[in-house]
């Protein structure tokens, strides 16, 4: 018997409905809106997000969504230097909020507006600033047209790695 006929029956029952999860899907999870950033729940996502890695060091893997040069009172200055700026300090902000600092970022995804060789040597400059003891992370960058909010000219978002003895209240390192 061919199994050929299956693939081409059309489907007769209707796919059950998906179930919003209330619970992490994986224990440890932890979504962290940081005090000091713009609460983004009414868009959709969460700052930071925490994950056990597993292990006897009990590492925690630390996702930080795309942070913007929006100033702590939802003002997004005009030019591009300023915006880098600010974005870099929410990233340090959402960092330790995880019990993460900046030396324990992996790898950092980097989106840029009208890039051009001047942005990119503004950036190179401010990650040599964050980045002065060791090699920066990985980075990707990709240049855009455009950012979520009219005016947003940079955004970044990170990926670390931390050792599961630090605390949100206590991240030891830089």
């Amino acid at each position: 018997m061919s199994i050929l006929p299956f693939f081409f029956m059309p489907l007769t029952r209707s796919t059950p409905p998906i179930k919003t999860r209330h619970e992490p899907a994986l224990p440890g999870l932890q979504f962290i809106n940081p005090e000091g950033l713009y609460d983004p729940a009414p868009n959709g996502y969460t700052h930071v997000v925490t994950a056990p890695l597993g292990g006897a060091a009990g590492y925690r893997l630390v996702q930080v969504a795309g942070q913007g040069g929006e100033r702590p009172d939802g003002s997004l200055p005009a030019d591009f230097e300023t915006q880098l700026a600010q974005a870099l300090a929410n990233l340090n902000t959402a960092l330790g909020a995880a019990g993460a600092a900046l030396d324990d970022v992996t790898k950092l995804t980097v989106l840029i507006v009208d890039h051009s060789h001047e942005r990119l040597q503004t950036l190179s400059r401010h990650v040599q600033q964050y980045w002065p003891r060791r090699p920066a992370p990985a980075c990707t960058l990709i240049p855009v047209a455009r950012l979520a909010l009219d005016g947003m000219l940079f955004e970044v978002e990170a990926t670390a790695v931390v050792a599961g003895n630090r605390s949100r209240d206590n991240p030891t390192r830089r």
